[in-house]
Order: C-alpha cells, then sequence, then structure tokens
C-alpha cells in the first residue's frame, strides 16, 4: 500500500503541471486546482490516506506528500500569474492608441457665445471709430474705485461686494476688478484727447445665481473730445444695439440714475419683445475722474458706458440661465460651432 501510495505521488506533480499549461482562462485553471486540492482532490485523498499508514511510515509518507503540494501550489501560482500577465498585455493591445492615426471625425470645433459677442462688438465699435483697450484683471484700491470717485463708504468697497486679494484690505489694497472702467483711467493718464476706446474684458464680484457669475465680462466706452453730449452717446448706444441685433426699429431711452464717475447719469434701456430692458449704465465723465487723470475738463467732455457681454449673449442667443455659458457642457457649446 506505501508502494502504491508512493507511486501515485510522483505521478500527481507532472500530471498537475501538464493540466494546469492547459488552461486558456482563469476558471479553468480554477477547475483544474480542484482536481488537485480540492476537497475530493487527488493530494487531498492522499493526505486521507496518511491515516491508513502505520506510525513508522507516516511521518516519511507526509513528508512527500507536502513536497508534490508545494510544486503543485507553485505551478498553480506560475501559470495564474502567465494568465493574468496575457490578459493584462492583451487589453493593453486592444486600448492602445496609435497617436499617428487621423483624429476622429467629431466635427470642427467652435468659439464660445460670449467670444462671439465679444468679437462681434469689438468689429462693430472699431467701423465707428472706437480703438480697444486693454488692462489688468487685478487692480489697485485706487484704480478701482478712487480715480473714479468712489468714495470710500461706497457700498461698491464692501467685501461682499468685491473680492480683496489682500488680506488688510485698506487704501493701498488690491482687488480683483470690479469694472472695466479703471482701464479708462489707465488710458487717460497715458494718452491725450481725442480718446475713444471701448474696453471689453472680465471682471469679478460676489455674486452667483442664473442671471449672475462671480467672473462674467463686460465692455466700457469712452469718448473724450470737445464738444461732446448726451445726444452723442444716445447715438452711439442706439446705433450699437440696432447693429448688434440687426434689428432697426430697435430704440433706446435713457432714465436719470446716480454713478460716482459720471455726473449726470443714466440707466440705458432698450425695446425688447414689445416693452423696456435694462441693459447698462452711463453718463458724462466726471469732472473730478478728469482731475485725477490731468485732463482739463473745463475744455474736454466725455462720455462712458458700461454694457453686460453674458446680457447682450443672452438676448442675442435666447439663453436664460448665465451658468450654462460656464458649465461646459458639451451638448450646450456645441450649438455655437
Amino acid at each position: 500500500m506505501v508502494n502504491m501510495t508512493m507511486q501515485n505521488l510522483e505521478q500527481i506533480l507532472p500530471d498537475a503541471e501538464r493540466d494546469f499549461a492547459a488552461c486558456a482562462t482563469i476558471q479553468d485553471l480554477e477547475q483544474a486546482k480542484a482536481r488537485y486540492l480540492g476537497k475530493s482532490g487527488l493530494l487531498t485523498e492522499q493526505l486521507k490516506g496518511l491515516g491508513k499508514l502505520s506510525a513508522e511510515e507516516r511521518p516519511a509518507a507526509g513528508a512527500s506528500i507536502n513536497v508534490v503540494k508545494q510544486g503543485v501550489e507553485e505551478a498553480l501560482k506560475a501559470r495564474r500569474d502567465a494568465i493574468l500577465d496575457a490578459e493584462q498585455a492583451e487589453q493593453l493591445s486592444n486600448e492602445s492608441i496609435d497617436v499617428t492615426l487621423p483624429a476622429r471625425d467629431q466635427g470642427k470645433g467652435g468659439l464660445h457665445p460670449v467670444t462671439l459677442t465679444m468679437h462681434r462688438l469689438e468689429q462693430i465699435f472699431h467701423s465707428i471709430g472706437f480703438e480697444v483697450a486693454e488692462g489688468p484683471e487685478i487692480e489697485s484700491d485706487y484704480y478701482n474705485f478712487t480715480a473714479l470717485n468712489i468714495p470710500e463708504d461706497h457700498p461698491a468697497r464692501a467685501m461682499h461686494d468685491t473680492f480683496y486679494i489682500d488680506a488688510d484690505h485698506e487704501k493701498q489694497a488690491h482687488v480683483l476688478r470690479t469694472h472695466t472702467s479703471p482701464v479708462q483711467v489707465h488710458y487717460m493718464e497715458n494718452k491725450t484727447p481725442p480718446l475713444k476706446i471701448i474696453a471689453p474684458g472680465r471682471v469679478y464680484r460676489v455674486d452667483s445665481d442664473a442671471t449672475h457669475s462671480p467672473m462674467f465680462h463686460q465692455v466700457e466706452g469712452l469718448w473724450v473730445d470737445e464738444n461732446i453730449s448726451f445726444a452723442n452717446l444716445k447715438g452711439v448706444v442706439q446705433d450699437f444695439l440696432q447693429r448688434f441685433f440687426e434689428r432697426d426699429d430697435l430704440e433706446v431711452r435713457f432714465r436719470p440714475s446716480f454713478f460716482p464717475f459720471t455726473e449726470p447719469s443714466a440707466e440705458m434701456d432698450m425695446s425688447w419683445n414689445g416693452g423696456w430692458l435694462e441693459i447698462g449704465g452711463c453718463g458724462m465723465v466726471h469732472p473730478e475722474v478728469f482731475r485725477h487723470v490731468g485732463i482739463d475738463s473745463e475744455k474736454y467732455r466725455g462720455f462712458a458706458f458700461g454694457l453686460g457681454v453674458e446680457r447682450l449673449t443672452m438676448l442675442r442667443y435666447g439663453v436664460n440661465d448665465l451658468r450654462l455659458f460656464f458649465n461646459n457642457d458639451m451638448r450646450f457649446l456645441q450649438q455655437f460651432g
């Protein structure tokens, strides 16, 4: 019986190695494993047979069985690793990307709707003699507020309206500009009248909902020359809006208002869908602003106006939620391609 047990034991390892090598998947390997190491497996039966051996034969037989069992487990592990490596290699091969292949045809990209509006308004204003001016988005308190005649106690300076860069938001504080009007101050400091510019760009305020964003775009307009009047202001704004919306019947009206940097000041409304819609603010440049930039207010006059670019974009394209512009939803953006 001992000889028969040992003879069977010697054949188990080569049989297991052959069976494992024939397995192509982990599932096949698990079934082969059960034939040798399962509850009714060949090695399990060998271990059960130890009880039939004498006390003298049992230690040697048990050691031999353990040697074979260790060999079977090593062969099993080696085949499992080989199968997993092959599966991973196949997966990598199937998922590999040949960067030399031409791109998939998903259609050409397009400009963002706000960018389209910026380009359109720049083209329109350029056609009537306005230059495009730019300035920093991080401004000092002086340029963002003081030079525009905004008092120290004005609500616009409050932290709940303004993003302050400096921890101590006192006189020399820096802010994310709350409007593009500081561009006009920079420009007037370095140029002499006549001046005729627009200043489009990003601005920042602490606000966020369906019609407000903490980052949005404005376009400021400025015209400084001798004998500039409110009539010039209204004519420029109405001409721009009629051309922007391609509607010759579009009308503009002014309502009295107050802005620290213009005097007199007005809110601008345009006719829209049988009513009136507010679209921005405007006015004649305040003499105090001219004083800050060294322009003689007795000789020169000027007007300034501000329009919200997102507001113009929403009206032009029929968008009713400002947040759609910044959600990066391809379904929305592809409509403008």
